[in-house]
């Protein structure tokens, strides 16, 4: 029984079995539109997500009618604006449609032990599909697919490749810093502050992350290929296209979408005026991302972009891993409420470690009222921060 490409099912099987144990029909179909789509084909993503991968390809094969696939978008609930130019669309895929090339990708990403996931993965990065029509169809990994995982909890650190030592020391200490606080972390591998955030990460035996603009079967930027292969034992190195495909500049920009859209939050801590991780703020702002930027010297062309970040208004300036991470989740102290704006802060700063005060008295020197106090000093009794005596209550 014929199935994709006119290959019966034993051959899918076969194919799709050293790479995934989901649905074979669908992991080749994925594996194929990667073949066929660039990365962020706006149309592509929208007819796979309307039809799913197999038999939006299926339509490819049977070379359907343009009026008849149009109809069967229609039918998925896909309007005029979602489809835009359907034979412009098919003019980009059709040239790319063979089916040797489709089982190429397939068993090189055997050869060289690459994971395709898919959206159907348990463990596949959600983030990305805040992107719509434009989220990858599938996701070849080089690594420890436990690795993804931690991108629930994760910040991409971003910067020049052309990095400062300024630029580099900062990045180490964020890095590591935000290790130390649970986070992984998320980049491009490319040189100087990319590189750095990785090394730093690895260094505080945290997992990192590293998004590529081409195949995964020849590491770029070659001169870190030491430092992905380290990435590889621990935590994972991604792409959306197959073995064998050229990181290009256009591949580049659309990488840096997924780099912001699997991540929590995204900060730039070096960039020049037109630096590319400029193009990857503004992807995490369109997925609705926080944005922290690290400032530089005025008279650094380096710092020029995070400058332009921050005076703009939309990103944040942060200058710590304390302050990254709080672009996720408020600084807080045990109990998970805010040190700042909590209760609970206000009446630390009212209770005595010596004298024990009532809450009426509290109430009096915090500003709150009695059953504010009461509720918050219970919260505080149990986080261990503060004790009941006879006579009132004392700060631990």
């Amino acid at each position: 029984m014929t199935t994709l490409l006119g290959l019966d099912e034993a051959e899918v099987r076969e194919l799709t079995a050293p790479v995934s144990e989901l649905d074979a029909a669908d992991t080749f179909a994925r594996s194929t539109w990667l073949v066929l789509a660039e990365p962020g084909d706006r149309l592509a993503g929208a007819i796979v997500a309307a039809l799913g991968a197999a038999p939006a390809l299926q339509l490819l094969i049977d070379k359907v009618p343009r009026d008849d696939i149009i109809v069967r978008l229609h039918e998925a609930g896909l309007d005029e604006s979602d489809i835009g130019d359907l034979q412009a669309g098919l003019d980009r895929w059709l040239p790319r449609f063979s089916s040797t090339v489709a089982k190429r990708a397939l068993s090189q990403g055997a050869r060289f032990g690459l994971r395709l996931i898919t959206p159907s993965s348990p463990h596949w990065p959600t983030g990305v599909d805040d992107l719509g029509p434009h989220a990858p169809i599938a996701l070849w990994l080089r690594g420890r697919v436990e690795a993804l995982d931690a991108m629930n909890n994760s910040i991409a650190l971003v910067g020049a490749r052309a990095a400062t030592g300024y630029g580099e020391h900062v990045t180490m200490e964020a890095s590591a810093g935000l290790v130390d606080r649970g986070f992984a972390i998320v980049s491009g591998a490319a040189y100087g502050i990319d590189g750095m955030a990785h090394r730093a990460a690895l260094a505080s035996r945290g997992t990192t992350i590293a998004f590529l603009a081409g195949g995964l079967d020849r590491f770029y930027p070659s001169g870190h290929d030491a430092l992905l292969t380290r990435i590889v034992e621990t935590g994972a190195v991604l792409s959306e296209v197959p073995c064998g495909t050229p990181p290009t500049r256009w591949r580049f920009l659309q990488r840096n979408r997924l780099i912001a859209a699997a991540s929590q939050a995204t900060v730039v801590l070096e960039a020049g005026w037109r630096s590319g991780s400029l193009n990857t703020a503004s992807h995490a702002l369109s997925a609705g991302r926080p944005v922290g930027a690290v400032p530089g010297p005025v008279t650094s062309a380096a710092s020029a972009g995070c400058h332009k970040l921050i005076r703009e208004g939309f990103t944040t300036l942060v200058t710590s891993a304390d302050e990254m991470a709080a672009l996720i989740t408020p600084v807080a102290i045990p109990g998970g409420y805010s040190e700042e704006h909590s209760d609970a802060a206000r009446l630390l700063d009212a209770l005595s470690a010596r004298t024990a005060r009532s809450p009426s008295d509290l109430a009096a020197r915090s500003g709150l009222s009695v059953a504010a106090v009461q509720a918050a000093l219970g919260t505080l009794e149990l986080d261990n921060r503060a004790r009941e005596r006879e006579g009132g209550w004392l700060r631990k």
